[in-house]
């Protein structure tokens, strides 16, 4: 069994986290990760207080496993959230879309676990310094907000920046990837496009399908033009906001209008014309819907068998 110090270090079975993907990442898929062994997460988005605090209650009637909760710092109700995350004594938050800093020292105090999504190795070293007892390394290969550095570029540069663990994020489908991420020195790994298609996610039957059909090409990353670029899937509404980022005769604000609401109609809809498909590069190599539990099995066992078998040039 592949077992990393990220296991004990957050009680969990196997060294994988679930995306905080929003309006994805809910109760359901979170409970069901953390019940297969892994680290689920619940992905507070922009949602109000009041529904991550619900969200927390219907993992905890689901599992006595530990979980977290992903707190997307540009939400305007990020503050009331990192509140409520130590009022429900959350074992463990991660964060993305900003920096925790304001927010650690109380988290920390409470006794959760902090383990900020970085894009860079400048960003690792400044969360360590603040109490960060992991951090997640998230290439541009991945799904949803992206930085600029690819996950094999990125992942061992923070590897030697910083003496905690590392998780990988970004690419990551199958074992062929853990087990090229634990070569990299990675104590771990994050996947959101795999567990899309986990039979326990509550996304639309569309959303699924899409993620099933996607090919090696069929991704876009956007949002370049205003400082938050996106990957997802190829849609008229991806292609057309692209378009639109070179269109000077457009504000910034108008370019952004274009992609408002387009998750929430992708994953609650299924719009093929007017939603947002957000997904990896890995999307691709995404075959069929399997529980959670049989996702984790199988990335496992394949990665195992892979550090096994006896290339000819290791001999």
């Amino acid at each position: 069994m592949i077992k990393t110090r990220l296991c004990d270090l957050l009680g969990i079975e196997h060294p994988v986290f679930q995306g905080g993907m929003a309006w994805v990442a809910n109760a359901s898929l979170a409970a069901a990760v953390s019940n297969a062994g892994g680290l689920g997460i619940i992905g507070a988005m922009s949602a109000p207080a009041q529904w991550v605090k619900e969200e927390i209650a219907k993992v905890r009637e689901k599992t006595s496993k530990p979980f977290a909760v992903n707190i997307m710092l540009m939400s305007p109700h990020a503050g009331d959230i990192a509140r409520t995350v130590i009022e429900e004594h959350v074992p463990i938050v991660t964060t993305g879309a900003g920096n925790p800093a304001q927010y650690m020292k109380a988290w920390i105090a409470a006794g959760i676990k902090v383990v900020p999504v970085v894009a860079s190795v400048g960003i690792a070293r400044y969360v360590e310094k603040r109490g960060a007892i992991a951090v997640v390394a998230e290439g541009c290969e991945a799904g949803g907000h992206i930085g600029d550095l690819t996950t094999m570029v990125l992942v061992p540069q923070v590897v030697d920046a910083v003496k905690m663990p590392v998780v990988a994020a970004g690419g990551i489908a199958d074992g062929r990837g853990l087990a090229a991420a634990l070569m990299l020195g990675a104590s771990g790994v994050q996947m959101g496009t795999r567990f899309l298609t986990a039979a326990e996610c509550t996304i639309h039957p569309n959303y699924k399908q899409r993620i099933l059909a996607a090919q090696d090409i069929d991704t876009l990353a956007t949002g370049r033009r205003l400082g938050h670029p996106v990957r997802a899937l190829k849609t008229p509404l991806t292609v057309r906001f692209a378009k639109a980022e070179f269109d000077s005769a457009l504000t910034n604000e108008e370019v952004e209008s274009i992609g408002a609401g387009a998750l929430r109609i992708a994953v609650q809809e299924g719009d093929n014309e007017r939603g947002c498909f957000m997904a990896g590069q890995c999307a691709g190599l995404v075959k069929c819907e399997q529980t959670a539990e049989e996702i984790i099995t199988q990335i496992f066992s394949e990665a195992e068998a892979l550090f096994k078998d006896q290339k000819p040039w290791l001999m």
